[in-house]
Parts: structure tokens; sequence; C-alpha cells
């Protein structure tokens, strides 16, 4: 399958956030409402080629999804170079908060996830690359607009890059549900990762042993985890709670 996005708002985002890693954009020409000609007004601003296909063409494009009727097309696989996060850690002038995502293979928990992260304003993703769901059009499309608004970033090795942010200041909180401290006991105020593992599974040996601090989420009922971007949201928003609370942080709540 081709690297694309589909829906509006996925390919809003897309043609505001990376206009020149878009091969080109293709609008049902069924379709003359307000929200696709918006999209179009768009695309012609910014010089971004585009044409007028059928129905059954875009179908063949992107498969029988909700594609709303516009589908962006990339030049190549968007995932950020490994090396440009750790240079952003040098030269970061306030705390980072980064999400790290051990191992999970589920489409829409990775789209969900990325959502979440660049709702709470989180520097980047990272993944790890074996047995891990990939950046494609499904992801996107649950993303809604975030995975071309966070960088994703996807090491050869999770744990050797785990070791890198470590020594550029990064403390690595990773989440299990039999560890003895609360994930609201942690202190959020200095640049963070959190790493939430992977559905059933939880976080691998080698990168449970990699963390600082290792943190749980107080289960009240009879589940014993939580989904995984169900339990990203809440720790990072748990992170967004304590840096608002900060004097010496400049947050700008939308």
């Amino acid at each position: 399958m081709k690297n694309l996005t589909y829906g509006l708002h996925s390919s809003s985002a897309a043609i505001q956030q990376r206009p020149f890693h878009i091969q080109e954009v293709c609008l049902l020409d069924a379709r003359h409402d307000k929200r696709i000609q918006k999209i179009q007004t768009e695309i012609i601003e910014k010089n971004i080629a585009h044409r007028l296909v059928d129905k059954d063409e875009i179908v063949s494009i992107c498969g029988d999804v909700n594609h709303q009727g516009v589908v962006v097309i990339y030049k190549e696989q968007q995932t950020n170079n490994e090396a440009d996060l750790l240079e952003f850690c040098v030269q970061a002038q306030q705390p980072l908060l980064l999400l790290v995502l051990d191992q999970i293979v589920d489409p829409h928990n990775l789209g969900a996830c990325l959502r979440t992260a660049e709702a709470a304003g989180a520097n980047a993703v990272i993944c790890s690359e074996r047995k891990s769901a990939s950046l494609t059009p499904a992801v996107r499309k649950v993303a809604c607009g975030a995975a071309e608004r966070i960088p994703l970033i996807v090491p050869k090795n999770l744990v050797r890059y785990l070791k890198e942010l470590k020594q550029l200041g990064v403390w690595v909180y990773g989440t299990l549900p039999n560890t003895d401290k609360l994930l609201y006991e942690a202190d959020f105020s200095r640049s963070v990762a959190l790493v939430i593992g992977a559905e059933g599974t939880g976080m691998r040996r080698l990168t449970i042993e990699v963390c600082d601090e290792l943190l749980r989420l107080p289960m009240m009922g009879e589940m014993a985890s939580l989904n995984a971007s169900v339990a990203t949201g809440v720790g990072l928003f748990e992170a967004v709670r304590q840096r608002l609370s900060s004097l010496n942080l400049n947050y700008i709540v939308r």
C-alpha cells in the first residue's frame, strides 16, 4: 500500500504541516461542500499537485475506508531521524515530555496514542521497531492529524536509545501494574520519557531494566490493567497537570 493518509482532519493537517512531503492529493469529484472546498483552497495556496478522481479510483487508492472524499499520497515514509531528537534534547530550554511505546501492535492504539501525545504537548513519540504497528493510513486516520504534527521516532534499538536519552538528562519512567510507586507520586516537572508497554504483555524485560523508576496506576476495580492508549492519556496528562501548576513553566492552555 502507498504511504498515504485520508479523511478531512488528517489530510488538512498533512497539507498544513508537511506540504513538501506530499506527492499529490486526490479529491473525490462528486463532493463539492464547504469542507472539501476549504481543503482544495489550502492545496492551491501551497502549490501541491492534486487531481479529481471518481469513486472507483479513490477506493483503488486507499481501499474501502471512510476517506471522506480526500486522500493525501506522500513521497516517502514519514518518520523522523532518531539523531534529530537527541539534538533537540541537547538544545531544549524547557523540560521535555516524551512518550515511548514498547511493542504496541494495535494500529488503533498507536493512532490514539499519537493523538493523545499531541494533545498533551509531548515533544515526540518513540516506538520500538520490532513487533510494533507502523505509521499506516489507518493509524493516521485514528490520530486525526496528530501523526502530521508530532515527530515519530523509530530507533533501531529502543533500549540503547533510551540510554542515550538518559545521558542527556531525560528521566525514564516505566509503567507496570505490580510495582509500589503510584503514577501520582512521580515527579514530571523534569525532562521525562514515559514508557507504555505492549497490550497484554507490558514492557519487555530489557526495557524495564533501563527505566529509572517504575510506576503503576491505582486500579480500584476488578480490571488488572488499562488499554495502552488510555494509560497513555492518564500518564501524559498527569505530567500536564504537574507542569501547569509550576510557576516556572510557560504552558498555554488552548
